[in-house]
C-alpha cells in the first residue's frame, strides 16, 4: 500500500467517523471500487491527461452524484484532480482496515477446492469468532490445487488444514531425510 492511500483513505476514514458515516461509506466504497474493477476502461478515461479535469470530474459526478454519499463523490474527485485515481482501491483498503480495527473485525482469507455454500461459511465464521473473540469477515477464495480442505489466512497467520499443504509437508520430510 502506498503512502497516498493510507493518507487519503485514512482521511477519508476520519472524515467519516466524524460524521458517523463509517459503514454507509465503507459500503459504498466497496461497490465503487467493484465497478472500477469490472470497468478498467474507465479508470483510464478518468485519468487520461489530454481530457482536461473538469471533463473528468464531470464524468465521475454524473456517474456517482446522486447514488452515494457526497463525501466519497468528493473523495473520488480530489484523486481524479490530483492524478492518483489508481490509488483508490488501496484507499479502500485502507479505509477498510481502519474500519475494521475500530469495530474489533478481523479478516480471514479462506481458501478451498471449490466455493464454501452460506451453511459452511456460517459454521465457519463461527468457529473463528469463537477462537479468536473477534467478528469475523470471510474472503472465499477458490484454488483447485488445495484439492481438499481449507486454508485460512487471518491476522498474518495461516493455518493450512489442505491436502496441498499436507503433500507439501510429507515432501519436506522425506527431502530431510533423504539429504
Amino acid at each position: 500500500m502506498t503512502e497516498y492511500a493510507r493518507v487519503y483513505g485514512g482521511s477519508l476514514y476520519d472524515l467519516a467517523a466524524e460524521e458517523q458515516l463509517t459503514e454507509v461509506i465503507k459500503e459504498e466504497m466497496t461497490a465503487v471500487r467493484d465497478i472500477f474493477r469490472e470497468n478498467p476502461d474507465y479508470i483510464k478515461l478518468l485519468s487520461e491527461p489530454s481530457i482536461k479535469k473538469e471533463e473528468r470530474t464531470k464524468l465521475i459526478e454524473e456517474a456517482l452524484g446522486d447514488k452515494v454519499q457526497r463525501y466519497l463523490v468528493s473523495f473520488i474527485k480530489i484523486l481524479c484532480e490530483k492524478s492518483i485515481l489508481n490509488e483508490y482501491e488501496g484507499c479502500t483498503d485502507e479505509y477498510t482496515k481502519r474500519y475494521n480495527r475500530d469495530h474489533n473485525i478481523a479478516e480471514a482469507v479462506v481458501t478451498s477446492a471449490v466455493k464454501l455454500n452460506d451453511e459452511q461459511l456460517s459454521a465457519l465464521k463461527l468457529k473463528l469468532e469463537q477462537k479468536t473473540g473477534r467478528q469475523i469477515s470471510i474472503n472465499n477464495k477458490v484454488d483447485a490445487g488445495v484439492l481438499a480442505g481449507l486454508k485460512v489466512e487471518i491476522d498474518g497467520k495461516q493455518l493450512d488444514g489442505t491436502v496441498q499443504g499436507r503433500m507439501s509437508e510429507i515432501s519436506k520430510k522425506i527431502n530431510e531425510t533423504i539429504m
